[in-house]
Parts: structure tokens; sequence; C-alpha cells
């Protein structure tokens, strides 16, 4: 039961930022990328902003498809696949702090987004994830 509460949880969050990239991504809410100083600045070269917004749609996109097959895995698979869904979650999570951590950290000390110390408490909200998928995992 805490593992379908868990990956809920995880669903129901990023449906909002689903919704917040495909209705409102220049908000700065939900994770969209409002918090880039960048977004507003692309808007000044029209071509750049719309492979930024291709982009955007993309991402949002490809959240959707990975949080239906979550549904699909809640609602149809056995407790074993869902198990191994909070490690493929847990996994694919912590890639953040591969490549992306790494760069909106930078974009924070260079005051390119906004709120400042965003990186820090996206980080921070991101280790929680993990966290809280690891610990649904034992049994």
């Amino acid at each position: 039961m805490i593992v379908k509460i868990v990956i809920s949880v995880f669903i129901l969050l990023e449906f909002t930022n689903v919704l917040a990239l495909y209705f409102a991504p220049g908000s700065k809410y939900a994770n969209a990328v409002g918090v880039f100083n960048a977004w507003e600045k692309s808007k000044q070269y029209p071509e750049i902003h719309d492979f930024i917004e291709y982009l955007v749609n993309w991402v949002a996109g490809a959240k959707l498809i990975f949080l239906l097959l979550l549904m699909v895995i809640i609602h149809f698979a056995d407790i074993e696949v869902q198990y191994m869904s909070l490690l493929a979650l847990a996994l694919a999570t912590a890639s953040f702090y591969w490549r992306l951590f790494p760069m909106i950290r930078r974009m924070d000390r260079n005051v390119e987004i906004e709120p400042r110390h965003y990186s820090t408490v996206l980080g921070v909200m991101i280790f929680v994830f993990i966290v809280f998928f690891l610990i649904a995992m034992t049994r």
C-alpha cells in the first residue's frame, strides 16, 4: 500500500509540473521555466524562443508518458514490479545530480535564476524524493 501512495504522490506532484509546462511555462511555480531569466530574454529572439518552447513542450510530453506508465504500474502491476519501479524512480531521479544540478547551481551563482538559491531548494526536494522512494522499498 505504501508503494502506491508514494508513487501516487509523485505522480500528482509531477503532473502539476506537466500542467505548468504546457499551460503556464513562464510561471515560477510548479518547477516551470519562469525561474530562468533566459526564458524572458529568449522572447527577444523569436527563433530561439520557439526552440525553447518546443523543448519545454517536449519535456512535458515525455513526463506525461512516464506518468501514465506509472499509473499503469500502480493499478495493474504486481507488488514486485511496483517495488522495482521505486528503484527505477530513485535511480532516474538521482541522475539529476549528474548533469542538471551542476548547471542550475552555476546559473544560481551567476544570478541567472530567480528566486535566489532555487538550486538548493530543488536539490533538497529531489533528494527527499529519492529518500522516500528508497524508504518505501523497505518491506
